[in-house]
């Protein structure tokens, strides 16, 4: 018997992927790309020569530089992908950054937290704005915003990078029940911590280490595919009726407390 082939769940679609250079981004990029999507890179970094030879599929990656915290570039960057490609399918509002995880709030910087809410708050804002400008005309589209187990549970980041997080899913309540009307879907990706570069740098985590720390469901790991696949389906029409959703991958960590229940893990 010969091989099954796939349906590419998302071709013809052109995707705008900010802060796709590495880690999460990157990935999603590249799962999108094996889907048949044409994606653009929205990057204030360049992607690394590596990155770049395994984006090279059929001319599918454009890179464009981008600093999200300037409107003039989020702006060009939509406008970059609608010259070249004529539409903009689907907004991916990746990217983000952590401030030094200092414990005590008498600690914390004020330019550290205002930095961490203009690229992880005021980005997705802007990038929400000017793919709509796009997507109302179009009636339709799908804006998928980057949160985390942070947007659920206090406790779990610094003070800037959880108000960020819960600030991206009240951005993407309030962007779904505006632009429904317009056939557009907004929704939310929150996955608990992965061992990519900012969270590595943030809890000093491996990822041999951190699946016992961030899941309640034994015997799997979470990896960047999780996420990817996440991004898939809510880009996908196989999602065509979801719409201000924050859909949650964290191995039920943020749905019990291990330490006190009825099925608690721990002896006290």
């Amino acid at each position: 018997m010969g091989s099954v082939v796939l349906p590419r769940r998302l071709e013809g679609k052109v995707a705008l992927i900010t802060g796709a250079s590495q880690g999460i981004g990157e990935h999603i990029a590249k799962m999108f790309i094996k889907n048949g999507a044409i994606v653009a890179n929205a990057d204030i970094v360049p992607p690394s020569a590596t990155t770049e030879d395994s984006f090279t599929v059929d001319d599918q990656i454009l890179y464009i530089r981008c600093d999200v915290t300037k409107e003039f570039y989020v702006e060009d960057a939509v406008k970059t992908v609608v010259d070249k490609y004529g539409k903009l399918d689907i907004l991916i509002n990746n990217a983000a950054v952590v401030d030094p995880p200092k414990k005590c709030v008498l600690d914390n910087d004020l330019n550290d937290f205002e930095r961490v809410l203009s690229v992880n708050v005021t980005g997705v804002f802007l990038g929400i704005k000017h793919a709509a400008t796009v997507m109302i005309p179009a009636r339709g589209g799908t804006i998928i915003n980057l949160g985390s187990i942070s947007s659920i549970l206090g406790g779990q980041t610094s003070h800037a990078y959880s108000s960020s997080k819960h600030a991206v899913v009240g951005l993407t309540k309030n962007a779904a029940a505006e632009l429904g009307q317009y056939g557009i879907r907004v929704n939310c990706l929150s996955s608990s911590a992965l061992a990519t570069p900012l969270t590595k740098m943030f809890f000093n985590m491996d990822k041999e280490g951190q699946h016992e720390i961030y899941s309640n469901l034994t015997g799997k790991i979470l990896d960047l595919d999780d996420l990817a696949y996440g991004a898939l389906y809510l880009a996908s029409e196989e999602s065509k009726y979801v719409s201000g959703h924050n859909l949650t991958i964290d191995g039920g960590y943020t749905v019990t407390n291990p330490a006190f229940g009825l099925f608690s893990r721990i002896n006290l």
